[in-house]
């Protein structure tokens, strides 16, 4: 598989998380069939194009934690998730509560 192809994957399981539903970046990997590919998901987010209204906010680490940086992207993340209807409690959102299962 190359790197679009896999890039293409990544963005149609992201595009699939259902509002208040969040998703793993190890989980998006695994359901892209990339197997081990966190990394690369993340990669794939950072190279959204501008505008996109891909939900790359329903994306977080395996911990339920934002992994941005604290500062306006991490705020930003935070509020489109609480508006999605997620909450975070101390940073953190209970995935056991809100993670998506397909």
């Amino acid at each position: 598989m190359d790197a679009v192809e896999r890039r293409e994957r990544i963005w149609q399981v992201i595009a699939s998380i259902p509002p208040g539903k969040v998703a793993t970046y190890g989980q998006i990997a695994e359901l892209a069939d990339i197997g081990r590919g966190a990394r690369q998901v993340g990669r794939c987010l950072r190279e959204l194009p501008a505008g996109s209204s891909l939900p790359w906010f329903r994306v977080i680490n395996s911990q339920g934690r934002i992994s941005l940086p604290q500062g306006p992207s991490f705020d930003r993340q935070a509020a489109m998730l609480a508006a999605d209807g997620v909450t975070l409690v101390n940073g953190r959102v209970s995935l056991k509560e809100y993670q998506w299962s397909p």
